[in-house]
């Protein structure tokens, strides 16, 4: 449990204990398979174009037909352009919730890819900067519509089982399009033509092209369906993926009746006002205090330099050769997936408090030698720094994906029940495009200002993510989405919830026997 805050009260594990118990993997189960596989490209894969952009942007800057067609941006200009992507995100975090709750998981998503098509069209037949920027605002207001919705469908659609290890795997998507992004742009760069950029950013668009093609084979959410009052599709929907286990029809009735009790639940404690849950007591403050800052962190422990602004980091240690620039940038991405996957494979089966403490003590750890090497390579004008700096480059990868990038959508989508699921990622949302906006927009600035004593601002900052990580955050592994819903509301509540679904369970009982005595008639 976290030192700070009231003690965790956890539901009655009994559906944890039926899933553990199921040793059938999920491979042998076909339908689960196919729910696994179509949740790749619908689900997975809207954090391609997360990683595209991120690359894209990183990549462009050594790209000599980019520079000079938007008349080589100074720092402040370059700022602009990543932070405006940014600045359409947070232009659209007010309007998830509702949104989400109207449309579902699979139409929102459906919604937000065709926004982002929209602006990867504009981006690559941009003119000049204004139109840029513009085609950035457009993919940034699209954006987090389709991260809120495709992390919780996948956590609300997987079986308990491998539910926390497709969460992680979600983020660790994003070196897909990261690479992508790079490998296109390596292959561009020498051009001489507006097509030297102009197809990657066009490229763009086919992340998106993924959701609107396979969309219509994938399952809508079960506990979007019983908020809307669709209880017989969802029951069918889990009766499909959910039940070719050991005891899976017995799972199948108390994952539904679980989900039933906990949404009516929610349902009596949810404001009118969708936004009021933030504030309505301890249990959801708290909620959503987590919620800001783990997006806060995932953006502030100094990967937005590595993301946005590699070429100015090489260049503090004396390497400003282009290519060689490009081979870093896709050599580190390469990396950085590499890791990413076995970690989100490994990382959500322990404790997540001490996978959240290793990678901010690691990432600590290695911002200080960065910082140290950076420092003697200006100080003493030392070409030999430049190979701790690239090494520890490196090192930064794996420390980082253990914790913010394995975990932070299956923290999420854990903490949250589900009326206020969508909001509570929105406002991680919110956290990450403020962290966004102003590194994107100031790094460069203070890149150029100060050069490598920038890097102590977040060797310092670091340390307060381990206290904060330390102090403040809950444990929630081992458990089902329903089991931790009312972690924080207290044991009066868990209790009440399990008295509703003991009650769903004695009226579906009783309907199963009335059939079967008419059948036996």
């Amino acid at each position: 449990m976290a030192i700070i805050g009231s003690k965790e009260e956890l539901a009655d594990p009994r559906l944890t204990r039926i899933a553990q118990a199921d040793d059938i993997p999920w491979y042998k189960k076909p339908n689960l398979r196919f729910l696994y596989l179509i949740l790749v490209p619908t689900g997975l894969g809207v954090e391609w174009t997360s990683g595209f952009d991120s690359s894209m942007m990183n990549s462009l800057q050594a790209v000599k037909a980019w520079t000079d067609y938007f008349d080589n941006p100074d720092s402040s200009r370059l700022g602009l352009l990543n932070a405006m992507y940014s600045l359409g995100a947070l232009m659209a975090i007010p309007f998830i919730p509702t949104v989400s709750q109207y449309l579902g998981r699979r139409r929102t998503i459906l919604m937000a890819s065709l926004i982002m098509c929209m602006g990867a069209g504009l981006q690559a037949g941009a003119r000049n900067s204004d139109m840029f920027l513009a085609s950035r605002w457009v993919l940034g207001f699209g954006i987090p519509f389709a991260i809120v919705n495709a992390s919780s469908m996948i956590g609300e659609l997987s079986y308990a089982n491998e539910r926390p290890i497709m969460t992680s795997l979600f983020n660790a998507s994003w070196f897909v399009g990261a690479i992508i992004a790079a490998g296109t742009t390596y292959g561009t760069f020498q051009m001489t033509s507006t097509w030297a950029w102009r197809l990657p950013s066009l490229l763009q668009l086919v992340p998106s092209a993924f959701q609107l093609g396979f969309m219509h084979w994938c399952p809508e959410s079960p506990r979007w369906l019983v908020s809307q009052d669709r209880g017989d599709e969802a029951f069918a929907i889990l009766q499909k993926y959910h039940s070719e286990g050991k005891d899976g029809d017995e799972f199948v009735r108390l994952e539904y009746a679980q989900i039933q009790s906990t949404i009516a639940a929610e349902k009596e404690l949810a404001s009118k006002f969708l936004w009021a849950d933030v504030f309505r007591d301890a249990a959801m403050r708290r909620r959503f205090l987590l919620a800001a800052v783990v997006g806060f962190f995932t953006q502030w422990s100094g990967n937005g330099l590595l993301s946005f602004y590699m070429k100015k980091i090489l260049a503090l240690v004396n390497i400003t050769d282009n290519r060689t620039v490009q081979q870093v940038i896709l050599s580190n991405t390469c990396w950085g997936f590499i890791n990413a996957v076995p970690i989100a494979l490994i990382a959500p089966r322990f404790p997540r408090r001490r996978m959240f403490l290793i990678c901010t003590i690691g990432t600590a750890v290695v911002y200080v030698v960065w910082t140290i090497a950076s420092a003697r390579a200006t100080i003493e004008n030392s070409s030999a720094a430049a190979i701790p700096v690239l090494v520890f480059i490196f090192v930064y990868s794996p420390f980082y994906n253990i914790g913010w990038n394995a975990l932070a959508y299956t923290y999420m989508v854990e903490i949250f029940p589900y009326q206020q699921r969508a909001q509570g990622i929105a406002v991680e949302q919110l956290t990450v495009r403020f962290a966004v906006f102003f590194n994107t927009y100031v790094n460069p600035i203070a890149l150029d200002a100060i050069g490598w004593k920038y890097y102590i601002v977040y060797c310092v900052w670091i340390l307060v993510e381990i206290a904060t990580v330390y102090l403040l955050f809950p444990e929630t592994h081992n458990r089902t989405l329903e089991e931790l819903s009312f972690m924080f509301e207290g044991k009066e509540m868990q209790d009440k919830v399990q008295k509703n679904v003991d009650k769903v369970l004695d009226v579906e009982l009783q309907g199963v026997q009335r059939r079967s005595s008419k059948d036996g008639v």
